[in-house]
């Protein structure tokens, strides 16, 4: 058998390399949505990512015969350390063959990196932290993922488990929809009732003041996540990069506000899964592509619900069913009558209720693994 070389990328070629390695994993595969290029570059660019201020990471290709054949980050997130008093390193980013002798040699190169920063523990995976892209799909392998979920083949389970990797935690995905929702007239009325009960305002997101919304949204995410486990605030640069590239994306009336008097006490960020057009540009915007994002907007059949979070002293009161009523309900009036709430943390029993409250179906599960190094 040919030796498997690990080499670190040094420059904009090999990143070409690194990045466009998961058209060689994913050829055929029908339920892949290959990412934007340009958007991948900037995900991993230091310079441009205020997720650098607070981290570093390296990635790695294997090749065997000069060709590649995997890839692996290795990642350090000093913000991820401090809130949560750990010493833990992370990988991500990982594609590989179906031979675990090729995991083998990413993985040990990813938890050498790790070892050498003075971690003592490897998770994963996160593209590059919990604030993006996170987590392996090991269940629901026959639809394509949503806007901003991971997709793997199944074979990457076995290549983390057989290299030691343990489960640390599952996430789920559930889906909402509207006609099953709409059976139920008890989800209505009690969805009336808990919104008269607290005199609850629900409002969308207004454009023209798009700065000061971002101002809310920055104070509730904060606070309604921070218990949440691996949770890590998002810095105001942080915010404001998502802000600004999800604001071409953003439908406002799919971005709600829930209010109290004077306070808003609750958002949800909704928005039309744009991977149903992303699937088809290969991943070039340009030249052409970009016009499917006008042309083609109205056959998209789904919607994420990527954010729903309410400030702690209002949980648990059934303000989030409240929640999911309205953005389906908002979602049907444009001709999306699918809903994923995703992802939350399996043991989150709030997220999981609201969910399962709205007649919503888990349909897929991802997995973070960690070991020691």
């Amino acid at each position: 058998m040919s030796n498997i070389s690990v080499q670190q990328v040094a420059s904009k070629k090999e990143l070409m390399t690194f990045i466009k390695f998961q058209w060689k994993i994913y050829e055929g595969d029908k339920n892949w949505v290959p990412p934007l290029i340009f958007e991948r570059k900037s995900l991993l660019d230091k310079k441009k990512n205020p997720f650098f201020q607070h981290a570093d990471l390296e990635l790695f290709i294997a090749y065997r015969d000069n060709e590649p054949v995997g890839r692996i980050a290795a990642i350090r997130n000093d913000l991820h350390n401090e809130i949560h008093n750990d010493k833990i390193g992370f990988f991500g980013f990982f594609e590989c063959i179906n031979d675990q002798s090729v995991a083998n040699s990413l993985l040990d190169t990813a938890k050498k990196w790790i070892k050498d920063q003075g971690l003592e523990a490897m998770r994963g995976p996160v593209n590059p932290s919990m604030n993006d892209e996170t987590a392996l799909l090991i269940e629901g392998f026959d639809d394509p993922p949503r806007l901003l979920m991971t997709y793997n083949p199944p074979y990457y389970k076995d290549l983390l488990e057989n290299y030691g990797l343990k489960k640390v935690k599952d996430l789920f995905a559930f889906a909402i929809d509207n006609a099953e929702m709409s059976k139920n007239e008890k989800i209505a009325r009690v969805s009336e009732m808990v919104k008269n009960r607290y005199k609850l305002k629900i409002r969308e997101l207004n454009m023209k003041e798009f700065h000061k919304e971002l101002v809310i949204v920055k104070k509730i995410y904060n606070q309604a996540w921070e218990p949440n486990w691996g949770f890590v605030p998002m810095t105001d640069a942080e915010i404001d990069k998502m802000a600004a590239e999800m604001k071409q994306l953003v439908d406002p009336s799919l971005v709600i506000f829930v209010e109290i008097g004077d306070e808003t006490i609750g958002f949800a960020l909704v928005v039309p899964d744009y991977n149903y057009i992303f699937k088809q540009m290969n991943g070039r915007l340009f030249p052409f592509n970009f016009l499917k994002l006008f042309t083609q907007q109205k056959k998209i059949p789904w919607a994420r619900v990527i954010v729903l979070g309410i400030l702690p002293e209002y949980q648990k009161k059934g303000i989030d069913a409240v929640m999911y009523h309205d953005i389906l309900t908002r979602a049907a009036k444009r001709n999306i009558f699918k809903g994923e709430a995703s992802w939350i943390l399996e043991d989150n029993t709030m997220m999981v209720r609201g969910a399962e409250t709205m007649n919503g179906t888990l349909y897929k599960k991802y997995r973070i693994f960690e070991m020691p190094v």
